[in-house]
């Protein structure tokens, strides 16, 4: 990646978390170029999904892949982030200079403030796709956005990340990206809810192949009012 500050194309990253979201960001960036210094993952389904997403890639503790890292990836849950973050300035472990991406859609930048005063470079990406945690996850990032958020010097590093993951980046405002995740989860959360209580009704009636009905269904539906809001 080329980048505004002279960095080289090819980042040593290592990823915190090894949820649904990590180790698919991570497969994306070494797919790119960049090289996986390591991933922590701590329950059995974390390292069993680190070994499947990322073979080879070592599984070390947290202060371990930010001393060895150049890009450190936050993949953990919105409600942990602010801790971790806090949690490991006071450990004094970040490092000047180094890059540290966010994943949570609820918050920009400000968030990695203890970071931040450490002299590290803040970065908020959100992948704007519900993860599964699987390798399908690498063609949905193709067809996607990533939500950014930085500072604007390094805005342009972010868009690049976004980009080398495979999405289409879109600047979002420090002040939206709480209201952006509201929206969105709701979005999502209903879209799931009732899906799934559609199939199970199509299945009830004996309708074979009740998701690929629904889906053909919902495909057009989402198009139609897709459509009709770019009309307006």
């Amino acid at each position: 990646m080329n980048s505004s500050d002279g960095r080289s194309g090819r980042l040593g990253v290592g990823i915190i978390g090894a949820g649904h979201v990590g180790p698919v960001l991570g497969a994306a960036l070494a797919g790119a170029g960049h090289a996986l210094v390591g991933i922590s993952a701590v329950s059995d389904r974390s390292l069993e999904r680190a070994e499947a997403m990322l073979p080879g890639v070592p599984v070390l503790s947290v202060e371990q892949i930010i001393e060895r890292s150049e890009l450190v990836i936050l993949a953990v849950p919105t409600a942990e982030l602010k801790q971790l973050v806090e949690g490991l300035a006071t450990l004094k472990v970040w490092q000047p200079g180094q890059l540290v991406l966010h994943t949570a859609a609820a918050y920009g930048t400000g968030v990695l403030a203890p970071a931040m005063a450490a002299g590290v470079i803040p970065l908020a990406v959100h992948p704007a796709i519900v993860f599964t945690g699987t390798t399908l996850d690498l063609a949905r990032l193709a067809e996607s956005y990533c939500i950014v958020t930085a500072p604007a010097p390094v805005l342009p590093i972010a868009q690049a990340l976004a980009v080398e993951m495979g999405a289409e980046p879109v600047v979002v405002a420090e002040a939206d990206r709480e209201a952006f995740a509201r929206t969105i989860g709701a979005v999502t959360a209903a879209a799931t809810d009732a899906v799934s209580d559609a199939v199970a009704s199509l299945a009830k009636m004996g309708i074979e192949h009740p998701g690929s009905v629904l889906g053909s269904a919902l495909h057009s539906a989402v198009d139609i009012a897709l459509r009709r809001s770019k009309a307006e």
